[in-house]
């Protein structure tokens, strides 16, 4: 890992038992928080999510707002999130007079537009685990250091019913193989990807927002581009249950990150030519870095020695 990047990792990198929630509460002060959910047939886990954020607000004073974007759930999403105690808001009525695009990217674009707070917590509506943690983890950094921009979620992903490890797919493959060569100064960044995450409303409203599963990978390095590494922090939030799609699935959303990012970077050579990953020894995120060869061999017919020799070869003949 490039000395920047571990020094960052370093410094950004803390665990959600780092912020207990009463010194959250002192220093949100005036600061207004919404956490947004956005959701598309998510009936079995969004009432159990919502009623846990409910309960953490009633608590804590800490959530100003519970908003459940639905993108088009043909399923009871929508009922069972406000009967658990959110406000609930469908893609097409916010902004109504502009024609809505499918995909996550447009529901997180338009939930900006649904609440007014100054901070918005992301969490993913299909969790089979949330624990209050994972708000409160993600509002330490940024409440508590006016330079965070936003705050990554990283976790242990299980793949359900095969492996206690092995989830984030399209992170291992795709993502994180991608910044680490064209933006190393990511390749601290654990969980790229992760649907949990928290930024301040007035970088999220000045960013545009990708299309589809890009968004994630949008937001992270256009903050980066725009404020420096140092804007955002991550929280490590233990582990994350949830659903799982299939190999077609994970490849056309690799194709909408692979385009989010190229858009990006332009075009141009890899400038980092390692791969970090990530290892959990005795409870800690550790990064672990491999070489990767990039030294390319020139084409035969260049090399004196191979001219020479097919030179001979042919007189021979």
């Amino acid at each position: 890992m490039r000395a920047d990047t571990r020094s960052w990792f370093s410094r950004r990198t803390s665990t959600a038992s780092d912020w207990p929630v009463e010194a959250l509460a002192d220093r949100k002060g005036s600061t207004s928080v919404a956490v947004v959910l956005p959701a598309l047939n998510e009936e079995d886990t969004v009432g159990t999510i919502v009623e846990r954020i409910v309960h953490l607000a009633a608590q804590t004073d800490l959530i100003d707002d519970i908003v459940v974007v639905d993108s088009g759930s043909t399923d009871r999403t929508a009922e069972r999130a406000a009967a658990a105690g959110a406000r609930v808001a469908h893609r097409d009525a916010i902004v109504p007079d502009l024609p809505s695009r499918p995909g996550k990217g447009e529901v997180l674009w338009r939930s900006l537009h649904a609440t007014s707070a100054d901070i918005v917590v992301y969490v993913d509506a299909d969790l089979t685990d949330f624990r209050p943690h994972y708000v409160t983890g993600l509002l330490g950094p940024i409440l508590s250091d006016p330079s965070v921009q936003l705050v990554k979620a990283f976790y242990d992903r299980p793949l359900a019913g095969v492996s206690p490890v092995g989830g984030g797919r399209v992170t291992e493959l795709t993502a994180r193989p991608l910044l680490n060569a064209f933006l190393p100064e990511l390749a601290g960044v654990v969980q790229p990807l992760a649907g949990e995450y928290a930024g301040r409303r007035s970088l999220l409203e000045r960013l545009p927002f990708a299309p589809g599963y890009g968004v994630e990978t949008g937001i992270l390095i256009d903050t980066v581009l725009a404020h420096g590494i140092d804007a955002v922090a991550q929280v490590d939030l233990g582990e994350r249950g949830h659903g799982h799609q299939d190999t077609a699935a994970l490849g056309r959303m690799a194709a909408t990150i692979i385009q989010t990012l190229t858009a990006r970077i332009g075009p141009g050579r890899p400038e980092g030519h390692e791969l970090v990953q990530f290892s959990r020894v005795e409870g800690e995120v550790v990064p672990v870095t491999w070489d990767i060869p990039w030294e390319e061999r020139p084409p035969m017919v260049s090399l004196p020695s191979y001219q020479a020799t097919r030179k001979a070869s042919s007189t021979l003949s």
